[in-house]
């Protein structure tokens, strides 16, 4: 059965259906409906009622070479009495945090928040008329010890892959280069370094400066807890030469011949420095003593020059056959 006949067939019997509905009884039982609702908010309005919220605390102003001896709780949880569109206006206005200036309550000497000074926070929060029956925690510790601090350079950890024309250009970098850490002496002393947190960066197309969180270490603060690291990424492209084998440190009575006589340097340039870059600035230059001896008649290959600007070099062959000659 297609679309428009099961449309032909069941409009008309919706239709149908519809038009049987006293419409009349309808309306008039939504209309009571909504009175009765109405009436039921105006008394939960005018009523007494209790409710208990949690209210989020959060903490500023804390000094870097401190530490709070007991945990901080995240959030204080308070019961109310009041009319009930106080409580209603509640559920909206209670999501914002308490803030607790910790360098103020420092400067007036006050260690352990509780009493007048936790209720007048809490207070700020509420109206007037509104009666607070009870709150917990009843205190809040801000007590600290003073730490040892000490410089780190800051280590990357993780994998860092670019596009398939692109290449990172030269070692990453952090801003800032190093962070400070606050702990206990025998907890620095068993930390040389600030290592990020394991991350990946794949498919980098242009030169980029991100975020990245150093890894936290039990008893350790560090500040800042996060750096961006600056990852130079060029356009590169693909050259090749071919490069002659060439022997130093050879006797006056012997001669050696290789097999073959040259190998395919392939390599990764910038665009910037592809015009730059001859077959003259490579070699191949084998040392005589390192290799004389060899048993299976073969040597490894290795550049023993080459410009600096290049990444990704590959020899082919990368090893070859020797014959050693007298002359």
């Amino acid at each position: 059965m297609d679309l428009t006949s099961t449309k032909d067939k069941w409009i008309p019997k919706i239709k149908s259906f519809f038009s049987r509905l006293n419409w009349k009884n309808i309306f008039i039982f939504f209309g009571f409906f909504i009175l009765a609702f109405i009436f039921w908010l105006m008394l939960f309005f005018r009523r007494d009622i209790e409710a208990t919220y949690k209210i989020p605390l959060k903490y500023t102003n804390i000094p870097d070479d401190v530490v709070f001896d007991a945990s901080l709780p995240n959030d204080i949880e308070i019961r109310v009495a009041d009319k009930g569109a106080e409580i209603f206006r509640y559920t909206f206005t209670l999501n914002d945090s308490v803030e607790i200036d910790v360098a103020k309550y420092k400067a007036e000497r006050i260690n352990n928040l509780q009493g007048t000074e936790l209720m007048q926070l809490i207070r700020a929060k509420l109206s007037q008329s509104t009666n607070l029956k009870a709150y917990y925690p009843i205190n809040i510790s801000l007590a600290t010890s003073r730490l040892q601090k000490k410089e780190l350079k800051v280590v990357f950890d993780g994998v860092i892959s670019t596009s398939r024309s692109n290449l990172v250009a030269d070692s990453a970098t952090f801003l800032p280069a190093t962070v400070m850490a606050y702990g206990a002496q025998s907890r620095l002393s068993e930390i040389s370094s600030a290592v990020t947190e394991y991350t990946l960066f794949n498919n980098l197309k242009a030169t980029s400066q991100l975020k990245v969180k150093i890894m936290p270490v039990n008893g350790v603060k560090f500040v800042p807890e996060e750096v961006e690291i600056y990852i130079p990424v060029l356009e590169y492209t693909e050259r090749k030469f071919e490069v002659p084998v060439t022997a130093r440190n050879l006797p006056g009575n012997i001669d050696v011949k290789f097999f073959p006589s040259q190998t395919e340097v392939s390599f990764s340039v910038t665009l910037e420095e592809y015009k730059k870059i001859a077959p003259e600035d490579f070699e191949v230059e084998l040392d005589y003593k390192k290799f004389f001896k060899n048993e299976n008649g073969r040597v490894d290959l290795e550049l023993s020059k080459s410009p600096p600007a290049i990444r990704n070099v590959k020899l082919s062959p990368s090893s070859i056959e020797f014959l050693l000659e007298s002359k």
